[in-house]
């Protein structure tokens, strides 16, 4: 995939994660997201035989879509997502020695963060976006607004928890840029026909979105 993680996030600013999934299974379930619209397709590691998954993903859609892995936590994880050639690390901390690897290795980096600390923290170390998490566990919408108020105005923030195609609209009015897409879009053993379903209602949610404005 050569597109800058900034050109896919414009073009549709949603990480799926598929956590849980199987590697006899991604494949599929990959294929309806990507008919969907989705760019960026993330295998948590603690997935069953994740790096199975990001290898098939990689040589399957690797050309179509940015793939890579989420709650990344080592450098020995980070090698081994290197090795597979995908191109997204995706963590669930700020861990700025993480972040720099990442960047160093050419990964584009998404990591999580909470405070404002974090985030910028997580942006001198080269992050590509921030993954709000847990945001769910966010008292009021408020708060993104404070944070983009502090954060570089061109910063992907991405809340990612408690994302919903009905409440899409309230997270961009917020100022939410992009997010990630957990068990809203994909949970363990479910079909591939809801998976197709959940990915259109998102594609829905921001094709409506973009209409207004």
């Amino acid at each position: 995939m050569t597109h800058s993680f900034d050109a896919l996030m414009q073009e549709f600013p949603m990480v799926a994660i598929l956590r849980g999934v199987q590697a006899n299974e991604v494949v599929e379930h990959t294929q309806v997201l990507l008919d969907a619209g989705f760019k960026m397709i993330e295998v948590p590691l603690n997935s069953p035989d994740p790096f199975t998954s990001i290898r098939l993903l990689q040589e399957t859609f690797g050309d179509q879509a940015l793939i890579g892995a989420g709650t990344v936590l080592t450098q020995q994880d980070l090698a081994q997502l290197v090795e597979t050639g995908a191109g997204l690390m995706v963590c669930p901390h700020t861990d700025v020695s993480l972040i720099k690897a990442a960047k160093q290795a050419g990964l584009f980096a998404l990591p999580g963060f909470f405070t404002a600390s974090e985030g910028f923290a997580a942006l001198q170390a080269g992050a590509d976006g921030l993954k709000l998490f847990p945001a769910e566990a966010l008292p009021s919408l408020k708060v993104i607004k404070a944070l983009g108020a502090v954060i570089p105005s061109e910063t992907w923030i991405c809340p990612v928890g408690g994302v919903t195609p009905d409440n899409v609209s309230e997270y961009f009015v917020a100022g939410a840029k992009g997010f990630g897409l957990g068990s809203a879009l994909y949970k363990k053993g479910q079909s591939v026909t809801t998976t197709k379903a959940n990915a259109q209602a998102f594609a829905k949610a921001w094709q409506a979105w973009q209409g207004v404005n």
